[in-house]
């Protein structure tokens, strides 16, 4: 059996030293993402203004209470997400550099981070080895190449973390007790696929079980979707399940709808020079 130590030897080495990403921003994010998921103003999976907007109801600047500051709707912040149905793939095959930025701004900030030391040396090793590898390359062009293929590649993965959340319910606040699990099926999707695309999907796409049993291990959540599936029958829960090319489209068409109100004059802000110059008719 592998020890406490020998878990987070791991942890750290897949997550800081490989990856460059913080382990410990992750758990932070990760639990707080379950805990209230889908909640506009809790949960920091859905946080990503000025590029993202799944929900008109962020358009009123609400609060963030995982980040600690008003998440503003401006001039900028709008001209981006009216046209979000357009760059979200694009987006996503960059999405690893946010990740990289929000390890070092926790890092770096006077928030409780336990085994800080380990998570900074974990992260540097990463910023050693990584530009080393790409220098190895034999001029600038191919080096370019490389840095953009592989975080594109990352990116299917950035997809897939919206695609289990970003068309399902969202709502304000923080779910009471007797309500968390209705909270945590009314805001996430399953993804149908074969059992030997399970490789691909990596467990993501048996979200609602991963939701309801966080710990469980990934190669058992297929294991036990027909019993959660009963159980959610059971209790009158919600349980969706699409297609990955209609969970794409479900997506895609949440951030159209969004959007289309953000391009509405009824949501008044500021403009700036940008705005009206690509909105200038005549």
């Amino acid at each position: 059996m592998p020890t406490r130590h020998f878990n987070r030897f791991l942890q750290v080495l897949s997550g800081n030293c490989l990856a460059g990403i913080s382990i410990a921003w992750w758990k932070w994010n990760h639990n707080s993402h379950h805990i209230a998921c889908n909640s506009l103003d809790f949960d920091p999976d859905l946080q990503h203004m000025p590029f993202f907007a799944v929900s008109s109801t962020l358009f009123s600047s609400i609060r963030s209470y995982f980040y600690d500051r008003k998440m503003n709707f401006d001039s900028f912040c709008r001209f981006l997400v009216s046209y979000q149905h357009y760059t979200f793939y694009p987006v996503m095959c960059f999405a690893r550099i946010n990740l990289f930025a929000q390890s070092i701004i926790l890092l770096s900030s006077k928030r409780k981070v336990p085994n800080r030391g380990q998570e900074i040396l974990g992260v540097l090793s990463f910023w050693i080895w990584y530009p080393l590898l790409v220098s190895c390359l034999p001029n600038w062009h191919e080096r370019v190449i490389f840095v953009l293929a592989s975080f594109s590649v990352t990116g299917i993965q950035h997809v897939q973390f919206c695609l289990n959340h970003f068309s399902s319910s969202v709502y304000l606040g923080h779910p009471k007790g007797n309500d968390w699990f209705k909270k945590q099926t009314n805001g996430t999707l399953d993804i149908t696929c074969s059992s030997w695309m399970d490789w691909f999907h990596g467990g993501l796409q048996f979200q609602i079980e991963h939701h309801l049993f966080p710990r469980l291990p990934r190669n058992q959540l297929r294991n036990i979707s027909p019993f959660v599936k009963e159980l959610c029958k059971k209790h009158n829960l919600p349980y969706m399940t699409v297609s990955f090319w209609e969970a794409n489209m479900l997506t895609i068409a949440t951030l159209r709808a969004a959007a289309l109100k953000a391009q509405d004059l009824a949501y008044p802000v500021p403009k700036n020079l940008v705005w009206e110059a690509v909105n200038t008719h005549g």
